[in-house]
């Protein structure tokens, strides 16, 4: 990438050992690139960082790639680079099509997404989870990372106590047996339980059926024949209904992990470590004394014998590294996690000190309609797909009312991708660790920072391609127009976004940087002819910069999950 030569460059001619860090101007017209390593250097050795930055300029080697460095402000270094390099990169894209921007670092990560419960509904904290978990597992696959997409499901504890003694309940009060239940559709079948889980979870918070569901669950760690059934059933059901929302989301998992088989593991990985004073008994449990580290104490196997949440994450590292020793291994949950995940990663550093540093949680925030927060204990969520849904059915009204040429199953499989689209976008253009309102009418507007925009530019780019081709390699970049030379100097930097935004497990900046390039052509677009441009080398470039950009949405779009449309 051109900006690590600039680093090399810049290197090269100082004495003195210090950081390059490079950013974009915020205007073209003052630089591809700026640095302010003249004033940080001056600063250290007391000399004027405009005359500094001077010296550094007249010292540069003059390369190809570079036109000319300016000095600006009070010591800023600002580096324009030559039209014809940047011409050569919009012909790479086009040539190296999805190869293009690809890393070779060579890391084995896994990570770890979406983790819904069975025995409750696919709720929209899990769609999250999976747009963001997808995306940067994407992101690492282009940088060269050999990646494995993890699910890990809670299949065991008090939620599915709750959802079984719901699931009685309910039975009863329907006259429904459970052979009757499992002949309805699966859609039924996922909202009973999930009235089912709210049912329970009442019950036992108002004291109703406390000691009832706390004598199922032990039932059902002991697998007791009185609740197989129920427990073997409702466990199918939920994970025939997720494998179809991943379908949808065009997400596929590599390792399916449960806690039924952690806990386990993580039982026993406790108890060595209570001899070994890791752990520490406290009124009938076991507890990680995380006091001691300045974090949370909390209980690992609780007072009835029964592993929690954390011994199952505990027992789920090392089987997750026997399947595939990882170099890094990513959890992702919501923000509420990140104090958990503290104590479970310290208390794993202490039984295995190697295993513990090689993991790391990355937090997201919550998603909530204009409304308000949604839960899973009331029974009146809106689940991941009830999302997609609502949206798709906005999408097939949009469609009714506009012009097209598309027949009815061409119009239904776009209608789905857009619809995804507009609300993976919409989760991902915002930073992982803040909160989302999710905006019906902003994630589906084609005027603003939205899926549908950017997959309608990416329709019209393909649109005017399928009329005329590009016939020439040579291009006269002498005379561009401001539209062209902005668009230009804004699709090589897609590498270094790609590379950025993996490093900092940053999806948004992917999103941010398509989200310019369509604003950028469609600016173009407007004040630019292309197919009826004044003559043959201006239309054939502006045919290149259509390719490219085409190619670099469709890129982007990839690593973020969404589909991209021929047609709209």
């Amino acid at each position: 990438m051109i900006v690590e030569k600039l680093e090399k460059l810049i290197k090269k001619v100082l004495t003195q050992d210090v950081e390059v860090t490079f950013e974009h101007p915020e205007n073209f017209e003052h630089g591809d690139y700026s640095s302010n390593v003249a004033l940080v250097l001056g600063q250290q050795t007391k000399q004027n960082p405009r005359e500094l930055a001077e010296k550094i300029a007249g010292s540069i080697e003059k390369v190809k790639e570079v036109e000319r460095i300016e000095v600006a402000g009070a010591g800023f270094l600002n580096f324009f680079l030559a039209k014809e390099y940047l011409v050569k990169e919009a012909q790479k894209i086009v040539e190296q099509k999805e190869k293009y921007g690809l890393g070779a670092e060579k890391k084995k990560v896994m990570i770890e997404f979406t983790d819904p419960n069975p025995f409750k509904e696919f709720h929209i904290g899990h769609l999250y989870s999976n747009a963001a978990g997808e995306s940067l597992s994407r992101l690492l696959v282009a940088t060269g990372a050999e990646v494995k997409r993890v699910n890990y499901q809670g299949d065991v504890g008090l939620h599915v106590a709750k959802a079984i003694w719901g699931m009685q309940e309910n039975l009863k009060e329907e006259g429904l047996s459970l052979k009757k239940l499992g002949e309805k559709d699966l859609s039924f079948r996922m909202k009973f339980l999930g009235q089912s889980y709210a049912k329970g979870d009442k019950a036992y918070v108002q004291g109703i059926a406390k000691e009832d569901i706390e004598d199922l669950n032990i039932k059902i760690f002991a697998q007791d024949k009185d609740v197989q059934e129920f427990y073997e059933l409702g466990r199918k059901w939920s994970l025939e209904a997720f494998e179809q929302i991943y379908k949808r989301l065009g997400t596929k998992f590599d390792y399916y992990y449960f806690e039924s088989d952690a806990a386990k593991i993580g039982k026993k990985i406790v108890e060595d470590g209570v001899k070994k004073g890791v752990f520490e008994k406290s009124q009938g449990a076991i507890i990680f004394p995380g006091e001691k580290y300045g974090l949370h104490t909390r209980v690992f196997i609780n007072s009835q014998g029964l592993p929690t949440y954390e011994a199952k994450d505990l027992g789920l590292a090392p089987t997750k590294y026997k399947d595939f020793p990882f170099d890094l291994s990513l959890s992702i949950t919501g923000n509420e996690q990140k104090a958990y995940f503290q104590v479970v990663f310290a208390a794993l550093k202490e039984v295995n000190s190697k295993l513990g540093e090689k993991m790391q949680h990355i937090s997201h925030g919550m998603v909530r309609l204009p409304e308000g927060k949604m839960s899973s204990r009331t029974g009146n969520i809106v689940t991941g797909e009830g999302l997609i849904d609502e949206v798709k059915s906005r999408v097939q009204d949009i469609m009714k009312s506009s012009e097209n040429e598309m027949s009815e199953e061409e119009k239904e499989i776009a209608v789905e991708i857009i619809a995804v689209g507009a609300v993976k976008y919409s989760l991902l253009r915002i930073s992982l660790g803040r909160d989302i309102i999710f905006d019906f009418e902003k994630s589906l507007s084609l005027e603003g920072e939205s899926g549908p925009y950017i997959q309608y530019t990416y329709a019209r780019c393909k649109s005017i391609l399928r009329q005329s081709s590009l016939s020439s390699k040579e291009f006269n970049v002498a005379e561009l127009s401001f539209e062209e030379e902005k668009l230009l100097r804004l699709l090589y930097r897609f590498p270094e976004v790609v590379r950025s935004a993996a490093q900092n497990f940053s999806p948004h900046m992917v999103a941010s940087f398509v989200f310019d390039i369509a604003q950028a052509y469609n600016n173009f677009y407007a004040k630019n002819r292309v197919l009826q441009a004044d003559t043959k080398e201006q239309k054939d470039f502006r045919l290149l910069l259509t390719a490219a950009t085409a190619q670099i949405i469709q890129n982007s779009l990839n690593l973020l999950g969404i589909k991209t449309l021929e047609r709209m």
